[in-house]
């Protein structure tokens, strides 16, 4: 079932204009504007012109969906298949299944909310030309990762991704920028070296790099050696970019260093290209190497859970001088780690449940980012502490709906049920509890209790979050200068309240949400309702080509 008939050429066509289009709009901003398209001034043109592409990059990711056939979500669609270096057999193949359109959706929908919300607030730092060029860039290399189907031109667009975060991290960012940018590309550098030889390796012995091939064999052309060796090399150049456990301290420095929308486009899409590859490659491909290293991979990813949910539990405590960035950062160690464990149980049920973990992170932290962006932009600071002490009154007397909208961020990233991130956890776990054949049941049963328990503890700091941030801390005395009290408060002798606690109608306001703030985040808060009241229209995608990727190739 297709909700509108599109023929394959038009869909072949739409698929390659969204790989591409990033790329020429990338180059097109680095030209001078068009006279009558300059606006007040160039940077504004500039601005305009990355609403513009990524406008319509989100336009045709929606049409190919919109086009896309439901009823076979396990076929690869709008493919096109051009050989490209005949004497290694790589080739130009690209095409969509119900594993990588979801992620297509969200690529185009961050990158166009970042966009949208760097026209209006565009982050101190050098020319506005080059941030939006390499924020197209970076699309481009990310929408290519989800749309290739050859490893080498996976390895290319894995790759591309990488320098343009450098520089927006490096130039855009704030604090100790320099070393969390160097940090960000040596790490993941150095993951794809091994990688690449991997990678090289599977196509090498096959014979092809072509991922659908490789995936209907699902591995009987390659000895179990090799496999083994493939998913240990491939696998830690996916480990570094997801992030798991121990390969992970590049990303909290990167996040707290990063600008709002590379924060933002790090989370929601980067760390979804390491899943994705192991979803998309090793699991059909290299099966055997893969069930060697499932039980390794989900103890590291329940470790991850732990490690994770206390170290954000550190950062909160009161007088941690914790950064709110930072925080959520951790907080992504621990929700890959679940999305980890559900590719390591290899059942369609776990591996379901991890597609469907990524999806929601990518909502749900990418809205967490926007928000601590934006109160790090009102207060001047994203440190805990001071968020907390600032007023009795904090985010709900100040600015309520800003509060609000934090709150309901939080509460959707613990896992609420009806909320989206509570169902790829879950089933997750369901899979833990019955991992696939010939993987040890009270292994994974053990990583199962462990990850429950990572729960409890993600729901404890993000509630003290919430308790700090949105209600303050009320203390003996006022936080506040001054110059900070209400002009009638200095001649009050008697404040009325509890000694030297303002009164809640004296509290000085911050800015609300403004328009654009509401237009940027309203559709990962709606699509974060949406995904959890009704999981079975992301489900009804990735189901039938899960089940299809670990039969094999075979429906």
């Amino acid at each position: 079932m297709t909700v509108i008939d599109i023929s394959a050429s038009v869909m072949q066509f739409l698929l390659a204009f969204v790989v591409v289009a990033p790329l020429l709009g990338a180059v097109a901003a680095l030209l001078p504007a068009p006279p009558g398209l300059k606006g007040k001034n160039p940077d504004q043109a500039v601005l305009r012109h990355g609403v513009t592409v990524t406008g319509a990059v989100l336009i045709a990711t929606i049409v190919l969906a919109v086009g896309f056939d439901h009823d076979h979500p396990a076929t690869m669609q709008a493919t096109t298949d051009i050989s490209w270096i005949p004497a290694l057999d790589v080739r130009i193949h690209l095409g969509i299944d119900g594993i990588s359109l979801p992620l297509l959706l969200l690529t185009a929908l961050l990158t166009f909310l970042c966009a949208l919300y760097s026209y209006f607030k565009l982050p101190a730092g050098p020319s506005p030309k080059a941030f939006v060029a390499l924020v197209l860039v970076l699309e481009s290399g990310t929408l290519a990762t989800f749309a290739v189907l050859d490893l080498l031109l996976f390895f290319l667009a894995f790759e591309m991704v990488l320098i343009p975060m450098y520089f927006l991290i490096a130039r855009w960012g704030s604090g100790q920028r320099q070393a969390a940018a160097w940090k960000f590309i040596l790490y993941t550098l150095l993951g794809s070296v091994v990688m690449l030889l991997g990678l090289l390796l599977i196509g090498l012995k096959s014979g092809t790099f072509d991922m659908v091939a490789l995936a209907t064999d699902n591995g009987r052309g390659l000895t179990t050696s090799v496999q083994v060796i493939a998913v240990l090399a491939i696998g830690l150049g996916l480990a570094v970019k997801t992030p798991m456990w121990p390969l992970h301290s590049w990303l909290p420095d990167a996040h707290t260093a990063a600008p709002t929308v590379g924060s933002v486009l790090l989370a929601g899409v980067l760390l979804k290209m390491g899943t994705y590859g192991f979803v998309r490659i090793l699991l059909p491909i290299a099966p055997d190497g893969m069930r060697t290293f499932a039980p390794y991979l989900a103890a590291f990813a329940v470790v991850g859970i732990v490690y994770g949910s206390l170290a954000c539990l550190a950062l909160a405590r009161t007088g941690a001088k914790g950064d709110l960035k930072r925080l959520i950062a951790y907080s992504s160690v621990g929700h890959m780690g679940f999305v980890l464990l559900g590719i390591a149980t290899m059942t369609p049920t776990g591996v379901n449940g991890a597609l469907f973990a990524n999806i929601a992170h990518g909502l749900i932290t990418g809205l967490l980012f926007f928000l601590v962006g934006a109160i790090k932009d009102r207060y001047g600071t994203a440190d805990l502490d001071t968020l907390a002490g600032a007023t009795g009154a904090a985010l709900y007397g100040r600015a309520p709906r800003l509060g609000a909208l934090l709150a309901f961020a939080a509460i959707a990233s613990l896992g609420l049920p009806g909320l989206a991130g509570f169902w790829g956890e879950m089933l997750t776990l369901f899979g833990a509890y019955s991992p696939a054949e010939g993987l040890s049941r009270p292994a994974f049963r053990t990583f199962m209790a462990i990850g429950a328990f990572g729960t409890l503890l993600t729901a404890a700091y993000m509630l003290i979050v919430v308790r700090r941030v949105c209600m303050g801390e009320h203390t003996p005395h006022s936080r506040l200068s001054p110059d900070d009290r209400a002009p009638h408060a200095a001649d009050d002798p008697e404040p009325s309240g509890a000694a030297g606690v303002r009164p809640a109608a004296t509290t000085p306001q911050l800015a609300d949400i403004q328009t654009y703030e509401a237009a940027a985040w309203t559709p990962l808060a709606a699509l974060t309702v949406l995904a959890g009241l009704w999981p079975a229209v992301l489900l009804g995608l990735t189901d039938p080509a899960v089940q299809k990727l670990l039969a094999g190739g075979k429906s």
